[in-house]
């Protein structure tokens, strides 16, 4: 029981059920923001006007700024985002295809969030302090993400077992930032290095008879 006087009791629980829908309402605001930024950046680059980014989330400017009172920390937040959605990702495959094709749809998911990425890639990589844990984030989401399609994949022998899921992830990323990518190019170059996963993947045989 609650060691509140009853009417400090009353009060905490007005509280508590008015700050919920507060809370929602500030999540579904931040979700609005971090997609209607997405879509402005793959348009208008990362330093599109912050107006232009609210509109299009259906909020006010200040709601923005409340959110992310840096561009940075809205640059960040799209990244993550990104990335937590390609990371889950590898589970849903798994659940639902045999490991080899889920493999192989989830490499192609991973090089269109690379694509989606390009146009992030310049504040990426400018240096600046505020997006220094990203790379470590990468890592940590999408290694282990990886290595569970891969080995999944290789006990069911349908790729080999040597493959180390850093370089098939930078490998699948060289692919997808070159400096004339195509996105059909991508694909089918990702497809043919599945395709070469493949190579010797299955049971040995004994080749002595």
């Amino acid at each position: 029981m609650s060691n509140l006087p009853a009417d400090e009791s009353d009060d905490a629980g007005r509280e508590t059920a008015q700050s919920q829908p507060v809370r929602a309402d500030a999540q579904r605001n931040k979700d609005a923001l971090l997609e209607a930024a997405l879509a402005v950046f793959a348009t208008s680059g990362v330093d599109a006007p912050v107006r232009e980014i609210a509109a299009k989330a259906g909020v006010g400017v200040g709601t923005v700024y409340r959110h992310f009172p840096q561009r940075s920390d809205l640059i960040v937040g799209v990244f993550r985002r990104q990335v937590d959605a390609c990371a889950d990702a590898a589970v849903v495959l798994a659940a639902d295809h045999a490991p080899g094709e889920a493999l192989a749809l989830w490499l192609q998911r991973f090089a269109d969030f690379i694509a989606t990425k390009r146009g992030l890639a310049t504040a990426l990589h400018s240096g600046d302090p505020a997006y220094t844990s990203l790379p470590a984030y990468f890592e940590e989401r999408f290694q282990p993400a990886l290595q569970a399609l891969l080995d999944a994949a290789a006990s069911a022998g349908e790729v080999r077992t040597d493959i180390d899921p850093d370089d098939l992830l930078r490998a699948v990323a060289s692919l997808c930032m070159s400096a004339h990518y195509d996105p059909g190019f991508a694909r089918r170059m990702v497809a043919l290095l599945v395709d070469g996963l493949r190579y010797t993947a299955g049971p040995s045989k004994d080749m002595s008879n």
